[in-house]
This record gives C-alpha cells, structure tokens and sequence, in this order.
C-alpha cells in the first residue's frame, strides 16, 4: 500500500508530498499521523533546513475526506478531531524553525487551503484554487482560517471567502496577498523546489527567529515587538552564520551559511 505521505530526501532541505491523489489527497487519520511524522522528523534532522509541502496528482488537497464522517447519524465531536488532528499540525507548521514552502498545485479547500496558508511561502499554480468551503456543509473555517484570513486579505474579503465559500483563482489570492505569487503550472514545481533549495542555503537560525518575530507581531504592541526584537536580534548576533555574513560581505564574496546555532 503506498504511504499517505511521501518523504524525497534532497541535499538540505526534503519535500513532503500528500498522496491520497484518488481523494484530492483529502486527509484522513493515517495521513495526519505520517505528516506529524514526517515533520518532527524533519525538525529533528539539522541537515534539514527547509521543507517544501505539496500533493500529489491534480489537487494540492480537499481538506477532511468526508468519508471518515459517516457516524449512522451519531453527531461526531468535531471538536475533538481539530484539538487532536488539526490543530497540532498548524502549530507544527508555524513554529518550526525552519522555512516551509507550500506548492499548492490544484485545488486548496476548507482545512487544505487553510494548511497551505499556514506555510511560510505559499506558490500556487495558475490553475489552482483556495476555497473557504466549510459554510457549504454548515461548519466553521478551521485550522487557523478564521485568524489568517482577516490578517491576510482584510475583514471584507475573509468574511466573503467564509461565508460564500467561492472559489479563489490563484492569480487573485496573489493580487490580494494571500499567497506569494501565482506561477504558470508547469513551472510551479521548478519554482517551488529551487525558492526551497535557496532557503536551505541561508542563515537557518536567522529564518527561525525571523518567524517568531512575524508571528508575534500579531498580538504585541509597538512595545512589546520592540523589545522582541531587541532579544531576537541579540540570539541572531551570536550565531555563526551572522559572524559568517559579515566576514563575506567584507570579503565581497557570497556567505557560505551552516544553519547551526
């Protein structure tokens, strides 16, 4: 049987792929349980400095397979499967120190868009489509959409995206800062892989704390993110790749970053 999640080891970085093509790559519990595996190991590995995140076949991924929900009228604790499921993996995907990469290269819908958006750097292909859809089955957007959503587009466009659940083209996610930037698809991964290539290069503890400095912004004061910055520049200016890139920049040749702390 092949896995849910497929592990290509590269020099530096690995990409994830979600396979479940038959299903849109929708998740279901085994394909949680290999991606929790499959970052933690990736998170545990210091030759690993960045992670790209895509699907397999014709869709980045449907979100839950609505098949694990057929409960012969017995309410499901939905509740429970977020807590214990989603939840995790958004956290895990925020906080890793390390960049992520996010290939999205067909349809993103309900948790799946809403897993793509929780990536660092998200490329989609033209062709593909972030759809908010959980409003068609009577459900709350989740895995962190309701907090992305105002952040990235505005309270105008999340409440339309939630509360329609209309299709959004790529090259409109683009236009309205939802994504990085929509590529033609036949370059999607060319371009995924070398952007994912190039993170693995740089100051890997650098990147670490610049997202904990991005993901803190949202909730601090003017203050609070001042002094933030002050105690994460501090850690950046003890580390090896800051005393490398001075030195390069002063020798006028290109750094040569190790990622270590």
């Amino acid at each position: 049987m092949e896995p849910t999640v497929l592990v290509d080891r590269r020099d530096g970085w690995r990409v994830l792929t979600l396979n479940r093509p038959d299903r849109l790559n929708a998740f279901n519990e085994e394909m949680h349980r290999a991606l929790a595996e499959a970052l933690a190991e990736a998170e545990g590995d210091a030759a690993c400095r960045a992670v790209l995140l895509t699907g397999a076949g014709r869709g980045f991924c449907a979100g839950q397979d609505l098949n694990d929900r057929a409960t012969g009228g017995e309410a499901p604790d939905l509740g429970a499967t977020l807590e214990g499921l989603y939840n995790p993996l958004i956290r895990r995907l925020r906080r890793l120190p390390k960049p992520v990469v996010c290939a999205v290269n067909g349809v993103a819908a309900g948790a799946g868009a809403n897993v793509a958006l929780a990536c660092d750097i998200v490329l989609a292909a033209r062709s593909a489509k972030f759809i908010q859809s959980f409003a068609k089955i009577g459900l709350v957007p989740d895995s962190g959409g309701t907090y992305v959503l105002p952040r990235l587009v505005g309270q105008a466009r999340a409440r339309g995206l939630a509360l329609l659940a209309e299709p959004l083209p790529a090259d409109r996610a683009e236009e309205w800062g939802l994504i990085w930037k929509a590529v033609d698809d036949g370059a999607l991964m060319i371009e995924a892989e070398a952007l994912t290539a190039h993170l693995a290069s740089q100051p890997t503890q650098g990147l670490a704390l610049i997202k904990q400095a991005l993901d803190a912004s949202a909730g601090n004061s003017l203050d609070a993110q001042l002094d933030l910055e002050r105690d994460l520049q501090r850690r950046a200016g003890r580390t090896p790749d800051y005393a490398e890139g001075v030195r390069a920049f002063l020798e006028k040749r290109p750094p040569r970053f190790t990622g270590q702390a």
